[in-house]
């Protein structure tokens, strides 16, 4: 059989016979392969695209259309109010308008707007913000917005809206007020620009105060138009009610502002507390400032001196020291201390009490009782009853009080203290500490310990936070605090309280503390009608140049209570380098305690305990003390430190060595009795030509140099010390001294020199001023062409250089007054047993009232 032959096209492996059968060849097979994996590739190449875009990348460009779509504005909250006891508003936050541009409707006129606004917004030229090249930077530097100056007040925003320039807004923000400006400064701090706390309480609770902010958010399309908006409220922030009482504050203030006018001091503190509390009724400082303004302050002003400056206390610790004793049983009120004379040996130093200490014991027979002690401020007797003690036991009490820890109290940069642990003390230490030296206290300390004797021997922490509250004044779940003086100790005891003497031991130092204020060196407290405690002090400084105790520097300070059985208020006040008229505790700070702690009293309205007495026996009684009782001792060497000091003599000056030199009795200085030596080869016994001024021939003089105490004009035309030395000094003098330059101008010829300017190659002699009173010896040194340096007042009993030493016209002769002429047989002076006797104290270690 012949096979059948088919066409070709009808061939079965024939492409058109497998399209049509249904079978696909591999070439075919393979372009659709192609197909499938070019378009899964490109679909997972989509995926990994999208995935990168919406997971890795999700938040950057969520944030890119946000940026595009909307804005969100912050909203600043209202600060927290600060509020006395009496919920009287001290700081708080208002309104105030603060001007921007948007750079981009401003457009070409961006010069000449930042050139107009300049000229009404700078008006501080230490403002740099709104100066005309810082607001066109700005201006340039952004298109959407652009500060053109911020919490402007309502003159200067009225005259930017008259000009009614294109692309200039405004915008309310919160400003920090201070309604009383001044008052309670440090402690209530400041806040920048951006409300942030950089100072006392501010800065302390800024956290608290500032808030939460609140937000605005707006959504914008292509044209920039607002298409809606969410706004989230701003959180307040808390505020606080402080234990300062307003009114107290302002009597502290205004007492502090007297006293610095009248000692020229470089800064002072006043503090009072509530001993049965712990709490700060007033905090005072000067000089001070303003904190609405405190940009243009001097940057020391700031500084919250209670807390974050240290100084040696000097007699004021003694009291630590006293109770310490009576605590441990080493002595009684009655018990009977040699003071030796008025100086010890403590590992081969001698220390001395002062001369009117020394002339008081030496009157007693060398012995006191520890209540005279005590009021006398024995250095001598602070030490024996130190070293009975002990070290260990008379350290515990210092920590007991709390010095050399931080007392917790709610402002911010206290400090510790300088307090050497035991292991640290010298053989010498036991000699300095319990009189006030090598310590290194805070006002606030010092206020906390006096507050534990006072409110029966309990330490109590201060505070100055009563509470923080979302209240605001006006609620009624937000009350005052009005301060009643209490009786009892708060119970419970707050955290940190702890017992540091016995109730017994702190009812009989009360007692002596206010036998300072009626027998000893605090007669210049005492109150009218009211029982007052207290303790003085005067600190010699360190002076940074020498590493050694200044000369002419010192911290006067005096704490106490008042009144005594049931003390309302504690009182401390420190003056630091007061003019040296005033340098220690006695003239400088007891008369503040004195002024404040019967307005306080009065204010609080707190019961009389003693019979109200008129104002002239009030001031018999205060002015009774002798009226340097609290200085430390002067020896003729020290006023030939002086002399050198306040003339810039260099070292190698034959006026340094011939005052510092000479042995044959011609001295620069005078010795007064009282000293605690019998003479040396530096000092001049002009006893013979003082002697006969007699108390009757001198009482005119010395009420004249009553009057220069006051720092008031005097009559016949004369001029205080300190008066005349701000008003006539021509040269640069040691600091904290009374410069009283030659009154040749208004006593002498009108050819008499003037001031204290040197005339070349003119040398006069110094004459001796001897039983002179401050009138005289000023008149008399006007006359002879030279200035005087005035120590005290009352009649000359020293000088430097000795008389008859020929000296350049203008020099500043150093002359030493006191109010009460020597009398060797009724102020005896022991003789010393040795002749370490008559070597003068260190100047490291002077005596300490």
């Amino acid at each position: 059989m012949k096979p059948v032959s088919l066409p070709p096209g009808d061939h079965p492996s024939s492409p058109r016979n497998a399209a049509s059968t249904g079978l696909v060849t591999p070439m075919r097979r393979m372009r659709i392969l192609n197909i499938l994996c070019i378009f899964c590739g490109w679909a997972l190449l989509i995926c990994c695209r999208l995935t990168f875009l919406q997971v890795i990348e999700h938040h950057k460009w969520t944030e890119r259309a946000a940026r595009q779509q909307e804005r969100t504005f912050e909203v600043a909250p209202r600060r927290g109010i600060l509020y006395d006891r009496n919920l009287q508003e001290l700081a708080m936050t208002v309104l105030a308008d603060s001007v921007y541009a948007v750079p981009t409707e401003v457009g070409a006129n961006r010069p000449a707007d930042a050139a107009i606004l300049a000229k009404i917004v700078h008006t501080d030229p230490d403002d740099h913000f709104t100066t005309e090249h810082q607001i066109l930077a700005r201006m340039m530097a952004s298109k959407n917005f652009a500060w053109v100056a911020r919490k402007q007040p309502p003159a200067v925003v009225a005259k930017i809206k008259a000009l009614n320039l294109k692309g200039i807004y405004f915008q309310k923000e919160f400003k920090r007020f201070y309604p009383d400006q001044q008052l309670a400064a440090q402690v209530l701090g400041y806040v920048g620009l951006d409300d942030d706390g950089l100072g006392g309480i501010e800065q302390r609770y800024d956290e608290e105060l500032h808030g939460t902010p609140g937000r605005v958010l707006t959504a914008i399309d292509a044209r920039r138009h607002v298409l809606d908006s969410e706004e989230h409220e701003p959180l307040p922030g808390e505020n606080l009610v402080l234990s300062i009482d307003a009114n107290i504050q302002f009597m502290a203030e205004r007492a502090l502002d007297e006293n610095m006018e009248r000692t020229h001091a470089v800064n002072g503190t006043v503090v009072v507390q509530d001993p049965h509390t712990g709490q700060i009724l007033a905090l005072a400082m000067r000089p001070t400032f303003d904190p609405n303004d405190f940009r243009h302050t001097n940057p020391a002003l700031l500084r919250d001196h209670a807390v974050s400056d240290v100084y040696e206390p000097g007699s004021t610790f003694k009291l630590v020291s006293y109770s310490a004793a009576l605590e441990e049983h080493v002595t009684t009120p009655d018990a009977q201390i040699r003071t030796l004379g008025g100086q010890i040996n403590v590992a081969g130093r001698i220390v001395h009490d002062d001369r009117d200490a020394i002339r008081y014991e030496a009157a007693h027979g060398n012995v006191l009782s520890t209540t005279e002690a005590l009021e006398q401020s024995s250095d001598v007797a602070a030490i024996e009853l130190a070293q009975r003690m002990g070290v260990d036991r008379f350290y515990k009490y210092i920590v007991g009080y709390g010095f050399g820890e931080r007392s917790g109290i709610e402002l911010p940069g206290e400090t510790r203290g300088l307090v050497k642990p035991p292991r640290r003390w010298q053989p010498t230490t036991i000699g300095s500490i319990p009189m006030g030296q090598e310590i290194g206290v805070t006002p606030i300390q010092l206020i906390t310990m006096a507050s534990t004797i006072a409110n029966g021997g309990m330490y109590l922490p201060p505070h100055v936070l009563l509470e923080s509250t979302d209240d605001r004044k006006g609620s009624p779940k937000l009350k005052p605090a009005t301060f009643r003086p209490e009786a009892e100790l708060p119970n419970p005891l707050p955290e940190g309280a702890h017992r540091v003497i016995s109730e017994l031991t702190a009812a009989e130092m009360r007692r002596m503390m206010e036998g300072v204020v009626l027998y000893g060196t605090g007669r210049s407290a005492q109150l009218n009608g009211y029982s007052a405690a207290g303790k003085t002090g005067t600190a010699q400084k360190i002076d940074p140049a020498t590493h050694t105790y200044s000369k002419t520097k010192y911290v006067a300070s005096f704490v106490g209570f008042a009144p005594v059985n049931n003390p309302a208020v504690t009182i401390a006040v420190v003056m630091d380098s007061p003019a040296y008229q005033f340098h220690y505790g006695t003239a400088a700070s007891a008369p503040v305690f004195q002024k404040l702690a019967q307005q306080i009293l009065e204010y609080l309205g707190v019961p009389h305990d003693e019979d109200l007495k008129p104002a002239t026996l009030v001031a018999k009684d205060q002015n009774a003390a002798p009226e340097a009782e609290d200085e430390p001792q002067e020896s003729p060497e020290d006023l030939n430190s002086l002399f050198a000091e306040v003339n810039h003599l260099p070292q190698d000056d034959p006026l340094r060595e011939q005052a510092d030199g000479e042995g044959d009795g011609q001295s620069a200085g005078i010795r007064a009795q009282g000293s605690g030596g019998t003479g040396d080869a530096a000092g001049q016994d002009l006893t013979a030509d003082v002697m006969p001024k007699t108390p009757e021939a001198a009482a005119p003089e010395m009420e004249k140099t009553g009057r220069e105490k006051t720092g008031a004009e005097k009559p016949d035309g004369a001029v205080s010390p300190s008066v005349q030395a701000t008003a006539q000094q021509t040269q640069t003098a040691a600091p904290g001294m009374a410069v009283v330059p030659s009154m040749a101008a208004v006593t002498a010829p009108a050819a008499a020199p003037k001031g204290s300017v040197s005339v070349p190659n003119k040398k006069v002699a110094v004459p001796s001023f001897a039983g002179e009173s401050v009138r005289q010896v000023v008149v008399q040194a006007g006359s002879s062409g030279l200035a005087v340096q005035v120590l005290g007042w009352g009649i000359a009993r020293a000088q430097a250089p000795a008389a008859g030493t020929m000296v350049p016209a203008g020099t500043d002769v150093v002359v030493r007054f006191t109010q009460q002429p020597p009398n060797a047989q009724t102020s005896p002076v022991a003789a010393p047993a040795d002749k370490h006797a008559a070597v003068a104290q260190p100047a490291g270690h002077p005596p300490q009232r």
